[in-house]
């Protein structure tokens, strides 16, 4: 049994137990008061321990009661049977996994050892009572003492191992397997190696996960306001195979996977991460959040920002996403339309496509194009002249009209316009 030295206590009770006789009318007393015994027990223990107030009321109380009567149970086939016939490693085992629900269950330490001295001494109450009434001698009763009060020690000391090794698994045993899930998530594993992930880090999934990249002095700061069930990879983003981020060190910069982010909840996240420099995917299957994590990294290295201090909504800036997808093709796409300017003079050429891009997002509309490049109506005019002299016909073709309207949706370093 983990964290239990069972040999040296079972050698330990069974000495004690060879050296008592109570005889089989004081045993036959004692098993038939069992039931009344460990009722009291258990009602001192739900009385006096803060820990399990009110739990007799519930699921609990038979959980308690039934442990106690087989602890109890087992102590008198031990006295019974002289020692060494009737080994103690069933009772150490039940013990052990009793410590390790309470742990569960989230009781303390403290209320645990608690619970076995007032468990102890009620039990010994009516065991001496019971074993004055069977006729016992002075000396055996005392052995008897002796035998009962070490029993229950070296069940406490089961329990507190139980305890403490189910803490160690709820705490960093578990943390290990959240974090080798987080891994997983991000390399986008198949779906059946993350659910045997995530069952094995008792994590329960939800409908989705959405991938947020901040500054790692910021992650402290938002765990707090977030899902219980938020995932926080170790990892630096430089070790997960995707490249470094854009002008960002990545040792600098953390990653969180929120569960359901999603619908009015992504108004509230946006919002809690206000002036935290995050960047923030979309929210995706729980099994897809790699897909989260690499457009939100593909808008960090595009260096997207948002209005005064909020995040970077992804969801806002798909049109710039999806242009920059594929940057080769998209300089290609460029040189191909912008081919009719390119024997033009640098400075010309490059007024010439600002305003033709202006040209394509105001549909054409003059007075509108003029505003957004703070020019007179009349240049504008002008300069769409000259671009119709040099693309001819093509300008009504709506297939270069699709074609310069992707082409010109970033600047030519791939970067937001």
């Amino acid at each position: 049994m983990p964290g239990t030295d069972s040999t040296r206590h079972t050698s330990r009770t069974a000495r004690g137990a060879a050296e008592l006789d109570l005889g089989e009318a004081a045993i036959e007393l004692l098993r038939a008061r069992l039931p009344e015994i460990a009722g009291q027990t258990v009602t001192a223990i739900i009385v006096e321990v803060p820990g399990y107030t009110n739990a007799l009321a519930g699921p609990m109380g038979a959980k308690i009661e039934g442990a106690v009567q087989f602890a109890l149970g087992g102590f008198l086939r031990l006295a019974s049977s002289g020692g060494p016939g009737t080994p103690l490693a069933p009772m150490l085992e039940g013990a052990y996994a009793l410590g390790r629900g309470e742990a569960r269950s989230g009781r303390t330490m403290d209320a645990l050892l608690a619970a076995y001295r007032v468990g102890a001494r009620v039990s010994w109450r009516e065991l001496s009572r019971t074993a004055v009434e069977a006729g016992l001698p002075a000396d055996t009763v005392a052995k008897f003492a002796e035998l009962v009060f070490a029993y229950i020690d070296e069940l406490s000391a089961a329990s507190v191992s139980g305890h403490t090794d189910e803490l160690a698994t709820t705490g960093r045993v578990r943390e290990r397997y959240l974090q080798a899930l987080s891994r997983s998530l991000l390399h986008g594993d198949t779906r059946e190696h993350l659910i045997g992930r995530a069952e094995q880090a008792d994590w329960d999934p939800p409908r989705t996960l959405t991938a947020v990249i901040l500054p790692s002095a910021h992650l402290r700061g938002v765990l707090g306001a977030l899902d219980p069930r938020t995932l926080h990879p170790d990892d630096d983003l430089a070790d997960l195979g995707d490249g470094p981020l854009h002008e960002e060190d990545p040792a600098e910069v953390g990653v969180l996977l929120i569960p359901d982010a999603d619908g009015s909840a992504r108004t509230t996240l946006l919002r809690n991460l206000r002036g935290r420099q995050a960047t923030v995917g979309p929210a995706q299957p729980w099994t897809s959040v790699r897909t989260s994590y690499l457009r939100a990294l593909h808008a960090r290295r595009l260096g997207l920002t948002a209005d005064a201090d909020a995040a970077v909504d992804t969801d806002s800036h798909l049109a710039t996403l999806v242009v920059t997808s594929d940057p080769t093709a998209l300089a290609d796409l460029r040189r191909q339309v912008l081919a009719p300017l390119e024997d033009l003079r640098p400075a010309t050429a490059d007024r010439l496509t600002e305003t033709l891009r202006e040209w394509l997002l105001h549909l054409g509309r003059r007075d509108d194009v003029a505003a957004a490049l703070h020019i007179h109506p009349q240049t504008v005019r002008y300069r769409m002249a000259q671009l119709r002299q040099l693309y001819g016909p093509r300008l009504d073709d709506p297939q270069t009209v699709l074609d310069l309207t992707i082409a010109l949706a970033v600047s030519e370093a791939a970067g937001p316009t």
